[in-house]
C-alpha cells in the first residue's frame, strides 16, 4: 500500500455528525456541515450529509464546484464573503452567502435578478473575533439598504467565534447578540430565519446553557472530522477523534547525537547524547508537522519541506515500517490539500 496516505474512516465522521445532529436537535439547533478543511471531498461531504445536517457550508467556490460536479445537491453555503471576481459562480452554485460588504451584495443582486433568481444572504456581525463581520453599530444601516433590495433575501444573521483570536463565546456575548436580532426584528417588522451562532468553539456554551436565546443553528467543521474542541484541542465527550489517521514510512533509522543550540560566545552548538532517530517521507510541503500526534514512544525533533524527523525512545524501527499519526485541525487542512499524499476511504 502506498504511502504517504491518510484513512479516512467515513462511518466515524458519519456517526459524529449524526451524534451532533441529534444533540442539538434537542436545544432547537440545526447544524450545518462544514467541509473546508477537506476541500470539499464528495466522499466526506456524504457522510455528514447522511448524519442528517441541514447543508453544507465551504469557503471556496472550487470546493463547491467539486461537490457539484459529484452530484451532491444539498443547500451548500459559501461562508467566506464573496469575492466580487466570482459572483457569477457564487450565485449558479450556493443557495446561501455570508457576507459584510455592500458592493458584493449589490453585485449579487445584480447577478441574481439577470437569472430571474433570488439569491439568500446571511449577514455577519462582528461580535469580537475580529475577523469578518459589520461592526453592530453599522448593522441597522446595512439592514436598511439591503432589505428593500432587489434580487436579494436577508435569510439570516451570523456571527463568527474563535477563529482569529480564539475567544470562546459566553452567555454575555450570546446575549448581546441576540438583542442585536431583537432591535432589528422590532425595528424593520421582519423574519429572520436564521441566527447563526458560530462554529464548533460554540459547543461547549450550547451544551451548558438552557437559555440559548435565538441561536438556532451552528456551523461544524472541526468537531465533526475530528471530534475534537478548536480552542482546547480536547475531545469532544461522545465523538470519534481517529476518523482520519496518517500514514508515513520510515526512509532512515539510525542512531546520531542530540543537536542543541547554546548561546555560548565560543559555540554555536553542542552535541549531548545519541538517541535513535527516524526519519518519515513526508513533511511540511504536506502538513503542519508539528501538529502531528505521533504515537508512543515516539517524539518530534523537526521537519523540513519532505522530511520529518522522530527520535524513538530507543525502539528498534526498520526501513519501510509504517508510521500511524493522528492530526489537528491544521495538520488536516494541509494533508487534504496535499496531491502526493493518497486518500484512503475506509
Amino acid at each position: 500500500m502506498s504511502t504517504p496516505r491518510i484513512e479516512i474512516n467515513l462511518s466515524k465522521i458519519q456517526k459524529n455528525s449524526e451524534y451532533l445532529v441529534q444533540k442539538l436537535k434537542k436545544k432547537g439547533i440545526s447544524t450545518i456541515g462544514v467541509t473546508k478543511a477537506v476541500c470539499g471531498d464528495p466522499a466526506i461531504a456524504l457522510a455528514i450529509i447522511s448524519g442528517g445536517v441541514t447543508g453544507l457550508a465551504d469557503s471556496r467556490i472550487e470546493n463547491v464546484t467539486r461537490m457539484r460536479e459529484a452530484g451532491i445537491i444539498s443547500d451548500i453555503t459559501m461562508i467566506r464573503t464573496p469575492m466580487k471576481s466570482q459572483i457569477q459562480l457564487i450565485v449558479d452554485s450556493c443557495d446561501f452567502s455570508y457576507n459584510t460588504e455592500i458592493s458584493v451584495i449589490e453585485a449579487l443582486a445584480c447577478n441574481a435578478l439577470k437569472k430571474s433568481k433570488i439569491h439568500d444572504i446571511v449577514l455577519m456581525v462582528e461580535m469580537g473575533d475580529l475577523r469578518e463581520g459589520i461592526m453592530p453599530n453599522d448593522l441597522e444601516e446595512y439592514f436598511k439598504r439591503i432589505v428593500q433590495m432587489p434580487g436579494i433575501n436577508i435569510a439570516g444573521i451570523g456571527a463568527n467565534f474563535a477563529c482569529l483570536n480564539k475567544t470562546a463565546p459566553n452567555q454575555k456575548s450570546m446575549s448581546l447578540f441576540s438583542k442585536i436580532i431583537d432591535r432589528l426584528k422590532s425595528k424593520y417588522e421582519v423574519n429572520i430565519k436564521i441566527i447563526s451562532g458560530g462554529n464548533s468553539a460554540s459547543l461547549p456554551w450550547v451544551f451548558s446553557n438552557n437559555n440559548l436565546n435565538q441561536i438556532n443553528e451552528l456551523r461544524l467543521g472541526e468537531s465533526i472530522l475530528l471530534g475534537s474542541d478548536p480552542i482546547s484541542g480536547n475531545p469532544v465527550q461522545g465523538l470519534y477523534t481517529d476518523a482520519f489517521t496518517l500514514i508515513s514510512e520510515v526512509i532512515e533509522s539510525k542512531k546520531k547525537p542530540e543537536f542543541r543550540k547554546t548561546s555560548s560566545a565560543k559555540t554555536n552548538s553542542t552535541y549531548f547524547k545519541e538517541n535513535d532517530q527516524v526519519i518519515l517521507a513526508i513533511g511540511n510541503q504536506d502538513t503542519d508537522a508539528n501538529s502531528l500526534v505521533f504515537p508512543n514512544g515516539f517524539t518530534f525533533v523537526g521537519a523540513t519541506s519532505d522530511h520529518l524527523v522522530l527520535n524513538t525512545s530507543n525502539l528498534k524501527v526498520k526501513i519501510g515500517a509504517e508510521c500511524r499519526m493522528k492530526m489537528n485541525y491544521n495538520s488536516l487542512m494541509k494533508i487534504m490539500n496535499s496531491p502526493t499524499v493518497e486518500k484512503k476511504y475506509l
